[in-house]
């Protein structure tokens, strides 16, 4: 997504107790913002930003994370939302 900048984990590919771990912190500690019209579970650290896609916890597949400044919120803000 080259319109959106960002790196992502493969639940598959990592140590799948941590990944799940990390799905139930973001959920846990996370706040809630949008991406567009979508509300979505965020959790902001040391400059980064990290989500899923909402699917329950045991089908969870991915971990997202983007800088603080490429997220939907901080570009709608600072008005560098994508065409």
């Amino acid at each position: 997504m080259p319109k959106w900048p960002h790196e992502y984990l493969v639940k598959e590919r990592v140590d799948q107790v941590c990944f799940v771990e990390m799905v139930r912190h973001i959920r846990t500690y996370g706040y809630l913002g949008k991406f567009y019209q979508r509300e979505i579970s965020y959790f902001q650290d040391y400059g980064f930003v990290y989500w899923t896609m909402g699917a329950p916890v045991e089908e969870t597949t991915i971990i997202n994370r983007c800088l603080e400044d490429q997220t939907y919120e901080a570009r709608l803000k600072n008005g560098t939302l994508p065409a």
